[in-house]
């Protein structure tokens, strides 16, 4: 796999090697050894995933930008394994050279590419296909009394969503989260988040 740094420190494109013939493809979508040696290598730490989980939208839909609060936060490995979409990080660690920053990607499923995002990072996508089936794995498990994030409308992130962000469908609780200039954050450049 090659893995390609991004201006985030702690976030990473992912590129699978593919291998086509007349029969279709084939690839390795995670190895644990191969990712400890690439990308824990880039951390300074392995990561072990303890949970996958997956979910389908149509045209349109905006999820995010989600987070766990400490000390329940998660790094994800995301990609797209039907359709496509537009995959966004937030720096949100207080004190970051890079706080409020963000990187975006679009995912394929002709692409293959993978997104891995560290703990401290806020995330969110939006389709850009009819549908789209998107796939993540997360270092710590899911805790709804964790559960935070920064409104996926906010423009003072300035994320080109790619698509009218009126016209998009957004969850009721998606809406209610706090811009990230008012936002409670609970992160700093210093903490150790793994």
């Amino acid at each position: 796999m090659n893995v390609i740094t991004t201006a985030l420190q702690g976030v990473y494109i992912i590129e699978p090697r593919v291998f086509t013939d007349s029969r279709g493809y084939f690839f390795e979508s995670y190895s644990q050894r191969e990712f400890d040696e690439k990308v824990g290598t880039l951390l300074g730490h392995s990561i072990r995933f303890v949970q996958d989980n997956e979910s389908m939208s149509g045209y349109g839909v905006m999820r995010g930008l989600h987070y766990q609060r400490m000390p329940y936060t998660q790094s994800k490995l995301v990609r797209c394994v039907r359709g496509a979409v537009l995959d966004v990080a937030v720096d949100i660690r207080q004190g970051s050279p890079t706080f409020g920053q963000h990187v975006a990607v679009e995912l394929t499923a002709d692409n293959h590419r993978q997104f891995f995002i560290a703990r401290g990072f806020a995330h969110g996508f939006a389709v850009l296909s009819d549908t789209a089936v998107f796939q993540y794995k997360c270092d710590n498990f899911y805790h709804p009394e964790a559960d935070a994030g920064i409104n996926i409308t906010d423009t003072s992130l300035h994320i080109d969503w790619r698509i009218p962000v009126e016209h998009a469908l957004l969850s009721e609780k998606d809406l209610r989260h706090s811009n990230l200039g008012d936002a409670v954050l609970d992160f700093n450049i210093n903490d150790k988040l793994y």
